[in-house]
C-alpha cells in the first residue's frame, strides 16, 4: 500500500458514525458500542439499528471498526474479571459483526503484581479458543504497568506464541498505537519491523502523539505535533505499517481534520 493510498479516520461517538466519518471527509471510523467502562454489554445506539448501520455504511462506502470496552482483560487471573471480560469480548465480537465491522480492537490486558506471566499468556490462548471469531480481532499494544501483556515485544512475542496453537489464531490481528509503543518504551525508529517479525501482520494502526516522555508508561494521547514524538518518527511508523489508520486524538472533526492533513503532508 503507497503512501498515498493508506486510508485515514478517526475514533467518533457512536450515535452517528457515518455523519462523523461525512464530516471529516473520513474512509473509516472507529467507535464504541455501548459504554468503555461497563460489562452491561453492547448497544447500537444508530438509528437505524445494526442492520441499517451495516447497510449504510457499505452505501457510504465507510469502514467500520469497534473498540471492544478497556475493561476487557482476559489475561488476568482473578476470575471475577477473567470469566466476565470473556463473556463481554464474544457479545462485541457478535455485535461488531452484526454492523460489518473490518474488525475488533481490544487491550492486551494484564496480570497482578504476584502472578507469573506465563499465566496470563496462557489465558490468552484460552480465551481464543474459547471465543467465536466472526471477524478479525486486533490485539493492541498498550503503554503502561510492568504487567502488561502487550507493552513491551518481549511480551508481545509471547502472547503470540501462546495464541499461535489456539484454533482461531488465524482471525486474531495486531493493532499498533504509536502513543502507546513511545510511553511504553518501544523504539519507534524500529517498532513496525519488529512487530512483525513477531506477529506477521499489522491490520490497523491507532495514530497518536504522545502527551508524555519515552517510556513514561502514561496513555495521554494529543493531537499531532503538540507532543512529544518526532513527527518524521510518527509519520514513517504509519508508512512503514501501510495498514490503514485511526486518530484517537482528541477534539472535534475540525481538529481530526487538522491531524490528518499533518500526517497526510508528512507520509
Amino acid at each position: 500500500m503507497s503512501s498515498t493510498t493508506i486510508a485515514i479516520g478517526a475514533h467518533v461517538d457512536q450515535t452517528d458514525p457515518l455523519a462523523e466519518a461525512r464530516e471529516r471527509g473520513a474512509p473509516l471510523v472507529q467507535m464504541f458500542l455501548g459504554d468503555p467502562q461497563g460489562y452491561a454489554g453492547p448497544e447500537v445506539a444508530y438509528a437505524g439499528g445494526a442492520e441499517g448501520l451495516r447497510a449504510d455504511a457499505e452505501a457510504a462506502g465507510v469502514d467500520l471498526y469497534v473498540h471492544a470496552p478497556y475493561i476487557v482483560n482476559v489475561a488476568t487471573t482473578n476470575n471475577r474479571i477473567r470469566i466476565p471480560s470473556r463473556k463481554l469480548l464474544q457479545k462485541h465480537v457478535d455485535a461488531a459483526a452484526e454492523i460489518g465491522a473490518k474488525g475488533l480492537i481490544v487491550h492486551g490486558g494484564h496480570v497482578n503484581k504476584a502472578d507469573d506471566p506465563e499465566t496470563g499468556f496462557d489465558n490468552w490462548r484460552k480465551a481464543v479458543e474459547a471465543t467465536d471469531l466472526k471477524l478479525p480481532l486486533l490485539i493492541e499494544n498498550t503503554a503502561g504497568g510492568d504487567n502488561a501483556m502487550t507493552r513491551y515485544l518481549e511480551r508481545i512475542g509471547r502472547v503470540w506464541d501462546a495464541i499461535s496453537s489456539a484454533e482461531g489464531a488465524d482471525m486474531v490481528g495486531f493493532c499498533l498505537d504509536t502513543c502507546h509503543a513511545h510511553a511504553g518504551g518501544n523504539d519507534l525508529t524500529t517498532v513496525v519491523q519488529d512487530v512483525l517479525a513477531i506477529t506477521g501482520r499489522i491490520d490497523l494502526v491507532h495514530a497518536n502523539d504522545s502527551r508524555d516522555e519515552f517510556d513514561s508508561g502514561a496513555d495521554r494521547h494529543t493531537n499531532f505535533g503538540q507532543g512529544r514524538i518526532d513527527p518524521d518518527l510518527l509519520a514513517q511508523v504509519v508508512r512503514d505499517a501501510g495498514a490503514p489508520v485511526v486518530c484517537e486524538t482528541p477534539g472535534p472533526a475540525e481538529a481530526h481534520v487538522a491531524d490528518f492533513a499533518w500526517l497526510r503532508e508528512r507520509l
